[in-house]
């Protein structure tokens, strides 16, 4: 699986992004941050998780050097910053755009590309109407 995280400074990618490694199965002692300055890091967990980051890549071919999307594999890809090169990413992607809605609100949209992509879409989207019932 690979989600797209996509949003503005602060939106909450990273925050978002420890959530889901949380859910993956990574140990609460296991710290997740941005993997800003080392590009991609996994996360060992019920399902291991990689967590990249591409806000400091120049193109995709840096990418293809260090086998990203090939990680989705085996496991969780989770990409931050992914608008920057959408091209290099496959073709079925869970896309979650997160914005500010206010100081400490935020507001997420999903969009999926592909059949996997749009049942994990609708996973969260059920989960978020049973949250709220």
């Amino acid at each position: 699986d690979v989600i797209a995280l996509i949003g503005p400074l602060g939106a909450g990618k990273t925050h978002l992004a420890q959530a889901i490694a949380r859910g993956a199965g990574v140990p609460p002692e296991t710290r997740v941050t941005s993997p800003t300055f080392s590009v991609v890091v996994e996360h060992a967990g019920r399902l291991p998780v990689h967590h990249a980051d591409l806000y400091r890549l120049g193109d995709a071919s840096e990418l293809a050097e260090i086998g990203l999307v090939d990680r989705a594999a085996d496991g969780l890809l989770l990409v931050e910053w992914a608008d920057r090169m959408p091209g290099a990413l496959p073709r079925d992607v869970l896309w979650v755009t997160l914005s500010h809605a206010r100081p400490e609100e935020r507001s997420l949209t999903l969009s999926a590309t592909g059949p996997r992509s749009e049942a994990l879409r609708a996973v969260a989207e059920r989960w978020e109407a049973a949250r709220r019932a």
